[in-house]
């Protein structure tokens, strides 16, 4: 069986799903220029000084967003 599920997705789900994290946040973006919403995790700077770093976990669905199998039927 394909699939482009990788162990990094898995890891990003199973910290979502388990309840024993409280770093993730809904964020407004763009994807291909188009207005778009993800499912980050936000980390706190290390420094006072520093950044908040931002990482993108899974982008929400648009509305000309079409999903398909690997055979290209429509789910």
């Amino acid at each position: 069986m394909r699939t482009n599920i990788r162990p990094e997705h898995i890891s990003a789900f199973e910290a979502l799903t388990s309840g024993e994290h409280d770093n993730f946040a809904l964020f407004s973006c763009f994807l291909d220029g188009e207005p778009a919403v993800a499912i980050v995790a936000v980390t706190p700077p290390e420094i006072e000084d520093g950044e908040y770093q931002i990482t993108p976990l899974f982008v929400g669905v648009t509305k000309d967003m079409v999903l398909t199998d690997h055979d290209g039927t429509a789910a």
